[in-house]
């Protein structure tokens, strides 16, 4: 996929920005770089590679980042934030309508 000089411009309104004839030129010329590096990395057979939470676990596992356990440390306090609160219901906070 390739970009033309229409395009970036379009992209320039979109995201409201002003550019100059040289700076879309160079906008085309880095976001079509970017394309190109998708495109190669898209070609690469990745068939069977485990993906990888970070990727220096692969090359030294000592230094790949340790994560606790994912439990709750925290009592519910659920009713005690709640009391305070006009109005409830099943949990929730009851609010007003604003948007028809």
């Amino acid at each position: 996929m390739a970009l033309d000089i229409s395009d970036v411009k379009r992209l320039a309104v979109l995201a409201q920005l002003e550019l100059t004839g040289t700076q879309a030129e160079q906008t085309l010329d880095k976001l079509n770089g970017i394309f190109a590096l998708v495109e190669r990395m898209r070609a690469v057979d990745t068939t069977g590679v485990t993906p990888l939470n970070h990727p220096i676990a692969e090359l030294r596992p000592e230094l790949a980042l340790r994560l606790r356990d994912d439990v709750v440390t925290e009592p519910n306090r659920r009713e005690a934030y709640q009391a305070c609160a006009p109005a409830t219901q099943d949990g929730l906070y009851l609010v007003p309508k604003v948007i028809d």
